[in-house]
C-alpha cells in the first residue's frame, strides 16, 4: 500500500499543473505575435532597417496629408516677413474643426481657377461680409469703416495699395493681400476675374505658423492684431 501511494504521488507531481498549461499556451501566443514582424523583416530586403524606414515614411506622409505641410516661399510678395526661399510649416488643422480664417492670418491656398494653377501665400484682410475699401485720407485700408494700421507688416516704403477698390466680401470667401504690395499679385488684381478676386474658404490649405528654414529665420508667425479693432460685418456698409 505504501508503495502504491508513493507511485500515485509521483504520478501526480509529474503532471503539469493547470497554471503551467495556461502559461505555456500564452507563451506560444506571445511567440506568434513576435514572429509576425520577424517574418516581414525576413521578406523585406534590408530587414529591420527597411521596415523602420517604411514606417517612418508612412508617418511622414500621414503627417503631411493631415497635420502640417512644408511650403517654400517662391516670390517676394510677402516680404519682409517671408523672404524668397524661406520654408514655412502650414498648420492644416487650424481650420478643420469649425474655426475659420481670421483677418490678419497668413494662409496658404489653392489658387486654381482664381489666381492661377498653383498654391499661394497671402494675408487675410477681409472675411465674409466685410466691406473693404482703399483708401482713407491717410492712405490706409478701411475694413467695415475702421482704418487699419498695417505698418507692422507692410513692406517699408510701400503704400497700402496703388489700386483703389471698394468691395464687399461674399460669405464663405476671403479677400487677401500680400505684405509687399508693390510686388504682390493678389485679390486686387483679380477683381474682374471669375470669383472677383475672392478665395473660397474651402480652398485654404492651412495657416502658416512657423518659418523653419533657414534656421536664421526660425520664428513663429503670429496673426497680426492690426485688425483687432475692426467691427464685425453688418450695418457697416454705408
Amino acid at each position: 500500500m505504501d508503495t502504491e501511494a508513493q507511485q500515485t504521488e509521483r504520478d501526480r507531481s509529474s503532471r503539469p499543473s493547470r497554471s503551467e498549461e495556461i502559461s505555456d499556451t500564452e507563451g506560444q501566443e506571445e511567440r506568434s505575435r513576435f514572429a509576425f514582424p520577424s517574418r516581414i523583416t525576413e521578406w523585406l530586403p534590408g530587414g529591420r532597417i527597411t521596415l523602420t524606414a517604411l514606417l517612418c515614411l508612412l508617418f511622414l506622409l500621414l503627417l503631411n496629408a493631415f497635420v502640417v505641410q512644408p511650403f517654400q516661399i517662391p516670390s517676394g510678395s510677402m516680404e519682409n516677413g517671408l523672404r524668397i526661399g524661406d520654408r514655412v510649416l502650414v498648420n492644416k488643422l487650424a481650420y478643420r474643426f469649425g474655426a475659420e480664417p481670421r483677418r490678419g492670418d497668413v494662409v496658404v491656398f489653392d489658387g486654381s481657377g482664381y489666381f492661377g494653377d498653383a498654391d499661394y501665400i497671402k494675408r487675410v484682410v477681409g472675411v465674409g461680409g466685410d466691406h473693404v475699401v482703399c483708401c482713407d485720407k491717410k492712405g490706409r485700408i478701411e475694413v467695415n469703416g475702421r482704418s487699419v494700421d498695417e505698418s507692422t507688416f507692410l513692406y517699408p516704403g510701400d503704400s497700402s495699395s496703388t489700386v483703389p477698390f471698394d468691395v464687399v466680401v461674399p460669405d464663405g470667401t476671403l479677400f487677401v493681400l500680400g505684405d509687399h504690395r508693390s510686388r504682390s499679385s493678389d485679390s486686387r488684381d483679380h477683381l474682374g476675374s471669375p470669383g472677383g478676386g475672392m478665395i473660397p474658404v474651402g480652398d485654404v490649405i492651412g495657416r502658416a505658423d512657423w518659418i523653419v528654414w533657414p534656421t536664421a529665420h526660425w520664428t513663429r508667425l503670429k496673426p497680426s492684431d492690426a485688425y483687432a479693432r475692426v467691427p464685425a460685418a453688418g450695418g457697416a456698409h454705408g
